[in-house]
């Protein structure tokens, strides 16, 4: 049976746009949710999802959009923003709980314009799973703390990001991609690698070959978590600002 709900993706640049159509409620929430995860995998400086031609036929179905402007806040890190519902939608979106907190806009070219003002000042860089990924990791952060007029992240960011990076070259061994993102009052480290293997914290007292680990990213991480992306996962850590 043909879902009942289509997704069209319009990459642009700095802002990606998802336009659904159709009917929206319980049983076509995965696949929204599935297009959603996909495109934040990619990492655009912003997502926009229009809801135009969407008919909310379930309020509970409109949950697959809280989930993922958690995702895009928690990695990677981006502005997530609602456009043009229905008026029944509006108004749901207005009463939800689940909901509170996620941008929404009346048009498309609002919710455009909302995004790229939200958008943060990011550094990527891709680095191969050899022994100098950490020193060039360090090397980021310093360059983008330096640019964001901020030393006194300069320490710990680059303890964390050097460990999680680290922890690529010593058990995923594959290429990764890294990126540093100021989202004030945040400054977020992200590494993306190509295993689906879950990053776990060793046991407290136990050292590998790399130190503590991700150990030291909880310890020195105001938050820290992994999160599927594509055919891999990303591990990113929120460090304070400042």
């Amino acid at each position: 049976m043909p879902s009942r709900i289509t997704c069209e993706i319009r990459d642009g640049h700095p802002v990606t746009v998802v336009r659904l159509a159709g009917d929206l409620d319980l049983a076509t929430t995965r696949a929204v949710h599935g297009v959603l995860d996909r495109c934040l995998a990619a990492q655009p400086d912003a997502l926009v999802v229009d809801l135009a031609d969407v008919a909310v036929q379930d309020r509970l179905a409109l949950s697959v959009f809280a989930a993922a402007a958690r995702r895009a806040a928690d990695w990677p890190a981006v502005p997530f923003v609602l456009c043009a519902p229905p008026p029944p939608a509006a108004s749901w979106l207005t009463q939800s709980a689940a909901c509170r907190g996620v941008l929404v806009r009346g048009s498309r070219a609002e919710a455009t314009r909302a995004a790229e003002a939200a958008a943060s000042p990011r550094l990527r860089i891709r680095l191969e799973p050899v022994a100098e990924a950490c020193r060039r990791a360090r090397d980021l952060v310093t360059d983008a703390c330096a640019r964001w007029n901020l030393p006194e992240a300069v320490g710990p960011a680059s303890v964390v990001l050097s460990e999680l990076v680290g922890n690529v070259v010593r058990h995923a061994g594959t290429p990764m991609q890294v990126t540093v993102t100021l989202r004030r009052p945040w400054l977020q480290l992200a590494v993306v690698d190509g295993s689906q293997a879950t990053a776990r914290p060793g046991a407290p007292g136990v050292r590998d070959e790399g130190g503590r680990g991700l150990l030291l990213v909880r310890e020195l991480a105001r938050r820290w978590g992994s999160a599927p992306a594509g055919d891999g996962k990303a591990v990113w850590a929120t460090l304070p600002a400042n």
